[in-house]
């Protein structure tokens, strides 16, 4: 049923086998938002807890880039409309026969408070992180081709040489500004990503083509493919059909779509 699908598990982690890559494509701009800012965050959370010094400038890029693109002023109101979109659609579900009510308002809850605690946040999200000196310095040089080096940016490497434990506090500090857009887009990337089964298909002589229901808000397509296989899917489309082309890992330099029968399995997430 449709309730199955929206199973309570609240992480951006792949389930896949680990003889599977899977590729990922958005069909809409907010969706792309969501991956793109899911993988910043996940950059900075890797390298946060080691205590090296090139671990801590991955995660202060990644830290800026995340504000970065928060720069947009509509993301904070597209955000919203897209937690409270879930929370409508998933309520009129309490209802059907066989919903697992308790799992059900957990999701609920877990929406409503993402979106209690974006709205809570004044003005444009991020704004604090865009306006302060040291960091906005750090910004100015990443421009520049090696512009982060010591002489640069002597207060930088200052900050760097400070004790670990030091440097991740102030890190964890700056990135609490930003911690209810991590968990609403953990939150939702998990809804999309569980919302469809995956299911066995074929791609014949390496395409794979299919039009998209107009009733449904297309998100995300997931492809797997065998890692072991020597192709990589290149993926394109938008909210009404999207197409696959299986490309040969054979040439790195000059990729050719592959002239075979390709086995995958593909999740086309729609809400």
């Amino acid at each position: 049923s449709a309730v199955r699908e929206y199973r309570v598990t609240l992480t951006v982690k792949d389930a896949a086998l680990p003889e599977t890559t899977i590729f990922e494509h958005p069909l809409n701009e907010k969706c792309r938002t969501w991956l793109r800012l899911s993988h910043l965050f996940e950059q900075f959370e890797f390298h946060l807890p080691h205590d090296e010094e090139w671990h801590a400038r991955a995660a202060m890029s990644a830290l800026l880039d995340i504000a970065n693109v928060l720069s947009r002023a509509d993301i904070k109101s597209e955000l919203l409309k897209e937690l409270g979109r879930y929370r409508q659609s998933l309520s009129r579900m309490a209802d059907t026969p066989g919903v697992d009510k308790d799992r059900l308002q957990l999701i609920l809850d877990k929406l409503y408070q993402s979106s209690e605690a974006v709205r809570d946040v004044n003005g444009q999200l991020a704004h604090a992180l865009r306006s302060h000196e040291f960091l906005n310095s750090i910004v100015q040089r990443s421009s520049i081709a090696g512009g982060s080096f010591d002489f640069d940016l002597p207060q930088y490497h200052y900050w760097l040489q400070m004790p670990h434990e030091d440097r991740s506090q102030q890190l964890d500090d700056w990135r609490r500004e930003v911690s209810p857009v991590q968990d609403s887009v953990t939150l939702l990337l998990s809804l999309i990503r569980n919302s469809a089964e995956p299911s066995e298909e074929r791609g014949e002589h390496g395409f794979f083509q299919r039009t998209l229901p107009s009733n449904m808000v297309a998100q995300l397509v997931r492809v797997g493919v065998p890692s072991a296989g020597g192709v990589y899917a290149e993926i394109s489309g938008g909210k009404h059909r999207f197409s696959i082309r299986f490309m040969d890992c054979a040439d790195w330099q000059h990729p050719t779509q592959v002239d075979r029968h390709v086995h995958f399995t593909l999740s086309t997430c729609l809400m």
